[in-house]
């Protein structure tokens, strides 16, 4: 059974930062993507940030130049730095990857349970 564990989250005020961290464990034979969405209360979730093979990553626009998504732990782990934080980034943020747990099986996508990211300006 894998399983996504998030860590990190939290409060803090405009220009802050925060790190969140999240980690697949399980039956695991790769992991071709991973990353972070958010949600904002009345919004869809989209996404922030991923990382493709452990070392391309991609952000959304809004986030380009503060946020950093980096893996480690053999590319089981992965951490989004936020530096310069703003209200509009206030969310529920979600872990997500996509993982082949057997090289018979097919990718499926798994979600970590969200963590809260709030910035008061």
């Amino acid at each position: 059974q894998v399983q996504l564990v998030e860590s990190g989250g939290g409060s803090v005020q405009a220009g802050g930062s925060l790190r969140l961290s999240c980690t697949a464990s399980g039956s695991i034979y790769s992991i071709p993507v991973m990353g972070w969405y958010r949600q904002a209360p009345g919004k869809q979730r989209e996404l922030v940030a991923d990382i493709i093979g452990g070392n391309t990553p991609t952000y959304a626009d809004s986030v380009k130049g503060r946020f950093t998504i980096f893996s480690a732990n053999a590319k089981k782990t992965v951490s989004l730095q936020m530096n310069n934080l703003k209200p509009e980034d206030t969310a529920v943020y979600y872990c997500n990857a996509k993982i082949r747990e057997s090289w018979t099986r097919d990718i499926e996508t798994y979600w970590g349970q969200g963590t809260q990211v709030t910035v008061s300006s």
